[in-house]
């Protein structure tokens, strides 16, 4: 029996972890299994996202906050829940800078709470921990910091080095949620993901705010030189990551999930300017739904990139190395140009019907 309550499953990742649980529980409402969404609705999230599953009876949506206590416990009783997965988090690191008071308190608060109700409802009377209980916490690698061009990609075992709001509050998160299994042997998990693209994201992102910018024939702002280099992991490959640390990874331990494609913001803007280029040579009805795409439809996309002062704290290069989760059957199997092209076409419908 699985009770799984997924936290932030209304969000990009969250809802596409909850589509790949639900269908490998069937077509049909379960009666042994039972997943709970708790999401509170910020403008990242979307319950449209969660359609395909939103009429289960096995599947419950609940609108809050998880630094509510009383929510929290409340969900618990009514559910018995087993298993419980964090997405929950603001993870724009632009909007840490401005105002970081929402980071400390729904990722690192937030998280905190969690843990708390977990710790309340898993422990039994002689102190040990219910079977099959589980709290996996979705991490980042900005955690780590930053990389030079030459340094080895990031380890399980490379210090926490955060330099933005953002990656600290999620830091201060996976220390907590480190010290609730060191001090009381809470079974916990923490998986530790790159950049990730594909369906859902919300358009603050590079990827998503590239398509909307050149869509409209506006200028594409680029950090600094813009060779600041991420590494791109595709959306379903992370959740496939994650749910093989709920079946494989061992209790306490951090793993972490890439997809194996480094490249410049430059680069990834430029792959970006082709592709769209592309399309509205191949489909020229996309004409007519994007009247403004003035520099796509003349070939000279590239031109609207415009270079802008550097953010403070920017770090230069994330890599990750995952070859500790491939030891338990991991590996990216996304190719990158299709499913960025994917995804692309996934935001021409997204931004035509909205």
């Amino acid at each position: 029996m699985a009770v799984v309550l997924v936290t932030g499953g209304a969000g990009f990742i969250g809802a596409h972890f909850c589509n790949l649980l639900m269908s490998s529980w069937g077509d049909e409402a379960s009666s042994s299994n039972h997943l709970i969404v708790l999401d509170l609705m910020t403008y990242a999230a979307n319950p449209d996202y969660l359609a395909a599953i939103a009429k289960r009876k096995d599947f419950t949506l609940v609108e809050g906050n998880i630094c509510d206590e009383v929510l929290l416990r409340r969900i618990f009783d009514e559910h018995q829940i087993d298993t419980v997965i964090n997405f929950a988090a603001e993870s724009h690191v632009d909007r840490s800078i401005h105002d970081a008071d929402e980071f400390v308190h729904t990722n690192f608060v937030g998280t905190y709470t969690l843990l708390k109700v977990c710790r309340h409802y898993w422990t039994l009377s002689d102190g040990m921990f219910k079977a099959g209980c589980r709290f996996h916490q979705v991490s980042t690698d900005e955690v780590y910091g930053t990389l030079m061009p030459d340094e080895q990609a990031f380890t399980e075992n490379n210090a926490f080095l955060p330099n933005s709001p953002y990656s600290a509050s999620k830091a201060a998160a996976d220390h907590m949620v480190r010290a609730f299994f060191q001090t009381w042997g809470l079974p916990v998990t923490t998986s530790h993901c790159s950049n990730n693209f594909g369906p859902f994201q919300y358009k603050e992102k590079l990827i998503p705010l590239t398509i909307e910018r050149l869509l409209n024939n506006k200028p594409v702002p680029v950090y600094g030189d813009g060779l600041q280099v991420r590494d791109w992991l595709f959306v379903a490959d992370h959740v496939a990551g994650i749910n093989l640390i709920l079946a494989k990874g061992q209790i306490g331990e951090h793993y972490n999930i890439g997809g194996d494609w480094e490249l410049t913001n430059l680069e990834l803007i430029h792959r970006l300017c082709f592709m769209l280029e592309g399309k509205f040579a191949k489909q020229p009805e996309l004409r007519e739904h994007f009247p403004n795409a003035e520099a796509i439809v003349l070939g000279q996309s590239a031109k609207l990139i415009t270079h802008v002062a550097d953010r403070p704290g920017h770090d230069r290069r994330y890599a990750i190395d995952h070859s500790k989760l491939q030891a338990l059957g991991y590996q990216p199997e996304a190719n990158f140009d299709q499913t960025l092209s994917d995804t692309v076409d996934w935001y021409l419908d997204y931004f035509r019907d909205n």
